[in-house]
Order: structure tokens, then sequence, then C-alpha cells
């Protein structure tokens, strides 16, 4: 099975009630780990990249990685560009081998937004490749996304239908109350999603697929495991994973996870060296960082999703 688009995923979702998990992906481990929690639970996967980690590891690379996981796997995975911040890096993505990417123009004017978007999706649809457009600024610190508190921004439900229709863009990530990266909410504070900006968005594009981004939750396990084992990590709490899991049940498709994961890789390799200070072969300390990443996904896609067993 060759890699695949997201259009079919997510008609399929919406009309499930779940949403596919889309995970961040910046090396071999990451990818191993997040495949292993898919094929055991038959679940469909999106695989995704951001400038950052091209940057990092080469887009050969990772593209190749990801072609060898749908080999070992026979799962449908997309291969997604996360935060394309400009039509020329969602080219290079669309001729490189990519089924899906994201323009994320949410940093320009409204009109900037539309029109960068709509020369991508010109692009893309041409050469088969499904695009994700946003509205809406999320607040939190992402690879190059950086976006201060106080500049985010609620999606508008007022332009979401006049930006669908400009655009043609295949799914819409909004702004409803997450932001990125792992520092959200002090405890005892009481985060919430605004539901009622995503209902009243899904009531303007029915049957549209919606995306989340930033949808950490920073289970306050793996906070622990880091700052024991040498972290600096404050006190923080993400959005519950019981408001994500009424976003999956209503328009939203797509959901984005990164930071959880990399809490979980690095619980897990600053206990295994605190645990054993004379290894040094990253095979022994990388393969308990691994599964830790396994375990997150399990997680996320029985808990969070509900995308299990829908291949």
């Amino acid at each position: 099975m060759p890699l695949v688009s997201t259009k079919e995923m997510f008609q399929n979702a919406y009309a499930g009630g779940y949403a596919v998990g889309a995970f961040n992906v910046n090396n071999m481990e990451i990818i191993q780990g997040i495949v292993g929690a898919a094929k055991k639970l038959n679940s469909p996967l999106i695989l995704q990249v951001s400038k950052g980690a091209r940057a990092y590891a080469n887009h050969t690379y990772l593209t190749k990685l990801v072609e060898a996981a749908v080999l070992e796997t026979g799962l449908p995975i997309a291969l997604h560009l996360d935060h394309g911040p400009d039509f020329e890096t969602c080219k290079s993505c669309i001729d490189g081998g990519f089924t899906s990417v994201m323009i994320d123009g949410s940093g320009f004017s409204y009109e900037e937004n539309v029109a960068v978007t709509k020369r991508v999706v010109d692009y893309a649809h041409e050469r088969g490749v499904t695009v994700e457009g946003e509205l809406g600024k999320l607040a939190g610190v992402e690879d190059d996304v950086q976006v201060a508190a106080e500049d985010a921004l609620f999606t508008n439900p007022d332009e979401v239908e006049d930006f669908v229709t400009r655009t043609k863009v295949d799914s819409l990530a909004i702004a409803i109350g997450t932001s990125h990266g792992a520092y959200k909410f002090k405890p005892g504070q009481d985060p919430k999603l605004r539901l009622d900006i995503l209902e009243e968005i899904s009531r303007r594009l029915p049957g549209f697929p919606i995306v989340l981004h930033g949808a950490s939750s920073v289970p306050q396990e793996f906070v622990r495991l880091v700052n024991e084992y040498g972290g600096a990590m404050p006190d923080a709490i993400g959005i519950p994973e019981s408001e994500l899991q009424k976003a999956a049940k209503m328009a939203v498709c797509k959901i984005n996870i990164d930071s959880d994961l990399r809490l979980a890789m690095t619980a897990a390799v600053r206990q295994y060296l605190h645990e054993n200070p004379g290894h040094f072969d990253p095979r022994q300390y990388l393969a308990p960082a691994r599964a830790a990443i396994e375990e997150m996904v399990e997680h996320k896609i029985k808990n969070v999703l509900g995308c299990a067993n829908r291949c």
C-alpha cells in the first residue's frame, strides 16, 4: 500500500465520530513507536513533519522512514507537512512525495491568508495532494511558530464559509482554546475548549473536516519523571482529554500530538541514564524511549481519538 491522502481518512472520521491522530516525527525511533501502537490497534495514521524536522533530519531521510513504516505495517498512512510557512516549502514537500500539506497563513492578514492558501491549493490539487489551512491564532511555541498569549485569537465563525469557498482547502485548523507547547495552564485552573465555536463552525460547514493543533495533555506522570531525573519543568496541565474527546465526536477529524511524545521520550531517556550511568550505547537508551512513545500513542488512540480498529 502506498502513502495515502487525508481525503478518505477524514470522510470516514467525520461519519464515524472520531479523529485521526497526527503525530510529529523527527527520527526513526519516534516513527517506530508511533506506528507500533497504530499497528497494534489497527488505526489510520498521519505522520507529520514540521519545517524544523526537515531541517534537522532531512526531507529524504524522513520520507523514506515513513515509506518504510507503510511497507512494514500495511496501514493507511498519510505524510503531512505541519505548519508550512510559505508556498515554496509546501511546493517542495508536494514535489517530494508528501500526500498532504498545511499552509499556515494565520500570521498574515485575512486577504493575504486567502491568497497564499489558494495558491498552495491550486498547486496541490493538480497533483492529488490535500491541503489544510488555518484561521485564528494559537498561543504558544512550536518550532518557528511563536504567538504570545495576548496575540492569540479564536477563529471567527463568520469567516469560515468565505475562506473555504475561496481557497478550496480540504480541512481547516481552528483556534478554540488549545495552544502549542507543553506549558499551558497552572494547576487549579479549569481549561475548557470553546466547543460553542466549534459547533457554530460545523453548522456553517456541514461535513467539513476540522483540525485541532496544540492538543497536548501533558500527563503529570511524565512531568514528574522529567523533573525527577534531571529536568526542570514547571507544574502545568494541558487541555483535559475529556474536552478533546468531545471535539473528536463533533467535527474535529484530525488532532495534532507532539509535546506529549517529546515528554514521554525525554522522561524515558533520563530515567534510563539515571539508573544506568555507565551506559552510552544509543540503542540502550533509545529502546525504552521508543517504547514510551508507543505507550503514549496507544493511550491517545484508545482514550482521546477513538480511531482504534478503523482501518
